[in-house]
């Protein structure tokens, strides 16, 4: 062969490769197993720490439950309000029956130290009568007077006397509660 041979074929050969298809490409479809649910991904694993939602825990007492309630100037009775927190308390108590409650008598900073502490007393004793009184077992319920020791709010007007005249009820899951 001589050279113009081989160059025509060398074109020849190019002129064919350029007409040739090219090669279909695959792309991967992906599909979103979610995309029809309309309510957005569901997940559906565990997660560590504990569950979504979950009602079990001290924290979920103190934020939703309310673990706070207050008292009108040297009384123990218990408001309308009061009474509203214990049984959504006491409903609590009564659904989660590995948790215990200890609940903590306060009272304001006016008075003697021995007059709030026996107040203290007598607030933490109402809480508890009004729980078991709504079906909490007497045996997960401890009561605990701090009088004026412990305030909430550190001042020398009504407002704060207001808050520092409360019963707070602390659960713990294992025991009766410290």
């Amino acid at each position: 062969m001589n050279i113009w041979m081989k160059s025509a074929s060398a074109i020849c050969l190019l002129a064919l490769a350029a007409c040739a298809q090219p090669a279909t490409q695959t792309t991967q479809q992906v599909i979103d197993p979610y995309a029809n649910l309309g309510n957005g991904a569901v997940y559906q694993g565990n997660l560590s720490g504990g569950t979504l939602g979950s009602e079990a825990t001290a924290q979920y007492f103190n934020s939703q439950v309310g673990n706070t309630v207050l008292f009108a100037a040297n009384q123990t009775t218990l408001t309308g309000d009061a009474r509203a927190i214990l049984a959504r308390q006491a409903g609590w108590l009564k659904q989660h029956g590995t948790f215990s409650a200890v609940v903590q008598g306060h009272a304001e900073e006016t008075g003697t130290r021995e007059y709030n502490l026996a107040l203290g007393a007598r607030r933490a004793s109402a809480v508890q009568e009004y729980l078991v009184s709504q079906g909490v077992e007497a045996g997960r319920i401890r009561t605990l007077s701090f009088g004026k020791e412990r305030p909430v709010e550190v001042c020398s007007d009504e407002a704060c006397y207001a808050k520092n005249r409360r019963a707070v009820t602390v659960v713990s899951e294992t025991g009766v509660g410290s």
